[in-house]
């Protein structure tokens, strides 16, 4: 039986690029040329991928990219987006959870929770991790976003994603957080791209800093940077507070 995140994005790609939070990808790219010091000679994967908005921006500007999803609707569409502006990027479909790559990547991409923290078991989730430390070369950077578990003990994620969410995109109810195990229980309510409505369970774990910083250490990154995660303005001087629904994270082996 498909996993929630499975059925979710079978069919989705289309209005996937219309949901609030995937709207700041030229942002989010100027940040990541930053963090290589615009070298076109580095080499990037693109983890979780989705629809290439990232991997195809980066292309655009001239790094070599190779981006993985689970998802073949998903990538179709961000193949069609890479031919239509004459970009050259090494679409695969892969399992984050069983990648193939050894220290090949200079810098590897996870952003808008692609792959992680999606997976149903905390074990699931550090295995891609390891795997994203494992494509790295010794001197590489991981740069990536997951939910911040600070938010949910002093708000409500259900509001939170009322108050962002937009005509036609997806809508979240039922939502249960448990302390002891930090995710996020919740049902999502979607039209596919045939229009086809569904209501799937929806599972997502939630991290604290220290968490992260631990199972990152545990992979031999010498230093992690955690932060505010600020929709198509990532900074390192945004502090990551309790306001934050997503944390940004930057890890250097």
């Amino acid at each position: 039986m498909a996993q929630w995140y499975e059925a979710l994005f079978a069919n989705y790609a289309e209005h996937y690029e219309g949901e609030n939070f995937v709207q700041g990808t030229v942002g989010e790219c100027d940040f990541i040329e930053k963090e290589i010091d615009g070298d076109r000679r580095r080499r990037i994967l693109d983890i979780g991928c989705g629809t290439g908005r990232h991997s195809v921006e980066l292309a655009r500007r001239g790094y070599d990219v190779t981006g993985v999803d689970l998802s073949d609707s998903m990538l179709e569409r961000a193949r069609t987006k890479a031919r239509d502006l004459g970009v050259s990027i090494d679409f695969q479909r892969q399992d984050a959870r069983t990648l193939p790559f050894s220290r090949e990547f200079d810098l590897a991409i996870m952003l808008c929770e692609g792959a992680f923290p999606l997976m149903e078991t905390d074990e699931m989730n550090y295995r891609i991790l390891a795997n994203a430390a494992a494509a790295l070369r010794p001197d590489g950077k991981l740069i990536f976003t997951t939910l911040n578990g600070l938010f949910p003990l002093f708000h409500s994620v259900k509001d939170f994603l009322a108050s962002k969410t937009q005509d036609g995109n997806a809508t979240y109810g039922a939502n249960s957080f448990d302390l002891m195990t930090f995710r996020d229980r919740s049902t999502v309510s979607v039209e596919d791209d045939s229009g086809n409505k569904q209501e799937l369970n929806c599972d997502e774990r939630y991290y604290v800093p220290s968490e992260i910083s631990w199972l990152l250490g545990s992979l031999g990154f010498g230093h992690v940077s955690i932060h505010g995660a600020e929709l198509g303005a990532f900074s390192r001087t945004k502090t990551l507070t309790t306001e934050d629904f997503e944390m940004l994270v930057i890890a250097e082996l």
